[in-house]
């Protein structure tokens, strides 16, 4: 009887250990097939980009660098060139440098979805890569894959980023925004803007309101603006509503804005 209970009890013990590498969300590095086919011309990186990741390829050719679609006859050429570009070819040199690891990502991200799961048990699980883009874009969305844009979280004191972006804006651009970014991404993904022509107050009232959730996430005050505080104080009065709830309501009320809210990139 004592042997069987320490067996149940190593069971118990083993149960949530089990689970939690079953949540394990890691960085797929992406950037760096990506980054040896640029900087190289590698055909067996190209290969590989085409085979391993065609989705993630996909992504990046046709939505985010926008130069034509994947089977094109000249696509690899067109993409090829955009990078030969020396701006690119430093910022390439730069990720490499700047994210040699990621595993702090990895478990921080771990850790987000692990709580995310708790309240949504139904979600599925992102698949999360890194890739590097051309600056215009953070986050990439794409059905239930993650792209993170690593060219823009270089830090604030960048010196490329001083002769193109605010102050305010490279105060985002930082390796601790990374996975709020995700998650804020990933949420807006699964309780999107009704199609309903809403006026750009509900949107950013919306906003305000995934800021607020991934705050709890990541159990750390990331966003603290008054807007932001003010659907913490709700939820506090409101504790039966879900955080899916939540994101799904058209109530207005739920966030006060300041009256003159300044403007954020």
């Amino acid at each position: 009887m004592i042997c069987m209970l320490l067996c149940i009890g190593c069971e118990w013990r083993l149960k949530p250990n089990d689970e939690q590498k079953s949540l394990r969300v890691d960085v797929e590095r992406y950037d760096r097939i990506q980054a040896l086919y640029l900087t190289t011309g590698d055909r067996a990186a190209l290969q590989q980009l085409n085979t391993q990741y065609p989705v993630q390829t996909r992504t990046l050719i046709e939505d985010l660098l926008k130069i034509g679609h994947v089977n094109d006859a000249d696509i690899n050429s067109k993409f090829l060139s955009l990078y030969q570009d020396s701006v690119l070819r430093a910022v390439i040199a730069d990720v490499e440098r700047s994210y040699d690891n990621m595993d702090d990502i990895s478990d921080e991200l771990t850790d987000a979805f692990e709580e995310l799961k708790d309240v949504m048990p139904d979600m599925e699980l992102p698949t999360v890569y890194a890739q590097i883009g051309t600056l215009k874009e953070s986050i990439v969305v794409s059905g239930n894959t993650l792209g993170i844009c690593l060219d823009k979280y270089l830090g604030e004191d960048y010196a490329l980023y001083q002769q193109v972006y605010t102050e305010s804006q490279r105060r985002q651009m930082v390796r601790a925004m990374i996975v709020p970014d995700c998650l804020g991404f990933y949420l807006l993904s699964l309780f999107p803007f009704p199609d309903t022509g809403e006026t750009a107050d509900f949107r950013h009232r919306h906003m305000v309101k995934i800021q607020w959730v991934v705050n709890q996430l990541l159990k750390k005050d990331v966003f603290t603006n008054d807007a932001v505080k003010s659907v913490d104080t709700y939820m506090h009065r409101h504790r039966q509503l879900t955080i899916p709830q939540l994101l799904e309501s058209a109530d207005t009320s739920i966030v006060v804005l300041p009256e003159n809210p300044p403007v954020k990139q």
